[in-house]
């Protein structure tokens, strides 16, 4: 099912029914600041073991990471040095990923790892329904198989025929994009750059 959204002016009805999905234990694929992304509620765990058995994932390998709505409340979610802390206020909104050392209000599914990616994308639709659920929202990219059309990973109709039989709801915010959020390890003391990806880094 694809619902179609707009940076702003949407009905309240409509971001509230998307609230309501994720409340139930729903997945969702919308749009972010880099490419289309498949999430859930963060503190459910239920659904995230659904979408880590759809792209096929190891929790206890992968790295998962969260939408804040902003960083002022990070610090129930991860622990965050105050060096890190401004290095990410100078960057977010924006196209990264900060991947920090969890704590125990995450589920046990994310402390397998220890660790958590925190983004706050510079994206009105996503951070608008983030601040209407109250909580973090889980969040990975759409698995695209080599040699795949782009399209199905950036084309809402086409999402939709590939993954609306295993989500609950498409947003259709528009065509999205190709290149992935630049990922800045900051578990250590010194930021390490793991993957560049789209935009420049304020250090």
């Amino acid at each position: 099912m694809i619902l179609k959204l707009y940076p702003k002016n949407n009905r309240l009805e409509d971001l509230q029914r998307v609230v309501d999905l994720l409340n139930d234990g729903g997945i969702l694929i919308y749009p972010t600041d880099t490419v289309y992304a498949m999430g859930c509620h963060a503190l459910k765990e239920r659904p995230i073991e659904r979408i880590c058995k759809l792209k096929n994932i190891d929790p206890r390998k992968h790295n998962l990471s969260i939408i804040c709505y902003d960083l002022s409340n990070i610090s129930e979610y991860a622990q965050v040095s105050n060096a890190t802390f401004k290095l990410m206020k100078r960057n977010l909104p924006g196209p990264f990923t900060f991947i920090l050392n969890a704590n125990s209000r995450l589920p046990k599914i994310f402390r397998n790892r220890k660790e958590v990616g925190i983004r706050v994308p510079d994206h009105p639709i996503i951070r608008e329904i983030c601040r209407l659920l109250d909580a973090p929202i889980l969040t990975t990219t759409l698995p695209l198989e080599k040699g795949e059309d782009i399209e199905y990973i950036t084309d809402p109709e086409l999402i939709d025929e590939k993954f609306g039989s295993v989500t609950d709801l498409i947003i259709d915010g528009g065509t999205g994009g190709i290149e992935p959020s630049t990922v800045i390890n900051c578990c250590e003391d010194v930021p390490e750059i793991v993957r560049e990806g789209k935009g420049i880094l304020k250090e």
